[in-house]
């Protein structure tokens, strides 16, 4: 009974909730393997730091002894989560969702141990149901508990049009509790009724219903919406080592305590002390924010591109020494001079000219030190030239 409770007690360091934690208390003293659910809907090629809050827990998991099920959402993807949107989200293409998906299991090696996962995707079993099962599938859920979703009760309070196919989506998502018999489903705050949703149809169904972990939200680099690619706040697990480090460095010093607790599992004591270090004066935030950065880059990439990392961070920003800056290679027939707009396009993957123009009107663009602050900037290129895009890009032109 005691290693139950020792059990439960690593379980619930970190949640938010655990629904219910009695009933998570009597599967595991049945001393039968769980099944842990946990989804990922492939919106986008890369996972992220958000991501890894909740990979983090299902790595404990793991180490537990629980088997976990990597359920690939391809099926639902074609829908799109509404959780959390003011407006209905355009589906993927299943080109979009191939391509999305084929660098997912790579990205989640790094926190899990790949070799001991199950991957699922959910078209296995939602492609060939039939406009019967469908039928008989909608009648186990009523129209108001859908609608007792916030976004849903949110943007019918606005007259905010929902698609039909919206309301689908928690279904389709909940019958994948049911298709893979999960013990125990896991996910962000965000998707706390679609999770409770699979509990709730496992019942219609007449199946043990699965006990539902909430993980908290790790807010982006704005430090105000949830960590998401769409929004452009996001540190993808698959970028380069010294571009994320750059990113971290680059969040509040408020923001800097949350990224602490959710990835690095500072528990409160500590953080306290750091936060009085700070205080006090007798620590400086970027000496701390430089040990954060260098301490979740070692944990999600490696100790040797950490060190490195702040190695590169370190030149460019605190020594100016350019030497470690990217450098791209610009052909010599590149029109010199050439509009700053097409020079930022031609060294990043930038494409959007009215997305260099709010960089530039936020002085977040340089050229060897000086701020451009002209859209119609004409610059004249040479060999070593520095370019800074962003707050943490740095580019040495080589003229070839």
């Amino acid at each position: 009974m005691k290693n139950i409770e020792a059990m439960i007690n690593k379980i619930k360091q970190g949640t938010v909730q655990i629904i219910p934690e009695t009933e998570l208390y009597k599967k595991i003293a049945t001393g039968k393997r769980l099944c842990v659910k946990f989804g990922v809907d492939p919106t986008a090629p890369d996972l992220h730091l958000g991501h890894a809050v909740v990979l983090s827990k299902l790595r404990e998991l793991q180490d537990l002894g629980f088997e976990i099920i990597f359920l690939i959402g391809d099926f639902t993807s074609r829908i799109g989560d509404p959780s959390g949107k003011s407006k209905t989200r355009p589906p993927l293409s299943e080109e979009d969702i191939a391509h999305n998906m084929s660098t997912y299991l790579e990205q989640v090696g790094r926190i899990l141990d790949s070799n001991n996962i199950v991957i699922r995707y959910n078209s296995e079993w939602l492609d060939p149901i039939s406009m019967k099962e469908f039928v008989k599938l909608c009648a186990k859920v009523t129209v108001a508990r859908l609608i007792e979703r916030e976004d849903f009760a949110n943007r019918i309070a606005n007259q905010q049009p929902i698609s039909f196919h919206e309301l689908l989506y928690p279904i389709f998502q909940a019958y994948d509790s049911v298709a893979l018999k999960a013990d125990i489903e896991i996910g962000g705050t965000d998707q706390t009724f679609n999770l409770l949703m699979g509990r709730y149809l496992q019942e219609q169904f007449g199946t043990d219903a699965q006990v539902v972990i909430t993980m908290p939200l790790l807010e982006g680099l704005d430090g105000i919406h949830k960590m998401s690619k769409s929004l452009g706040n996001a540190i993808g697990l698959a970028e380069p080592a010294d571009q994320a480090y750059g990113k971290l460095m680059s969040i509040s010093d408020k923001l800097m305590w949350r990224y602490f607790k959710l990835l690095l599992h500072i528990d409160d004591l500590e953080l306290s002390q750091l936060e009085s270090r700070v205080a006090g004066g007798s620590t400086h935030p970027m000496e701390l924010k430089k040990k954060l950065a260098h301490d979740i880059i070692a944990k999600f990439w490696s100790k040797t591109e950490a060190a490195k990392a702040q190695e590169t961070f370190e030149a460019l920003f605190q020594k100016h020494d350019y030497s470690k800056a990217q450098e791209t290679t610009l052909p010599a027939a590149t029109p010199n001079p050439i509009w700053i707009v097409d020079l930022v396009k031609m060294i990043t993957n930038i494409t959007s000219s009215s997305e260099i123009k709010r960089l530039i009107e936020s002085k977040a663009v340089s050229v060897d030190g000086v701020d451009i602050i002209d859209f119609s900037a004409k610059i004249t290129i040479k060999d070593g030239m520095i370019v800074k895009v962003g707050k943490h890009k740095f580019y040495k032109l080589v003229i070839k």
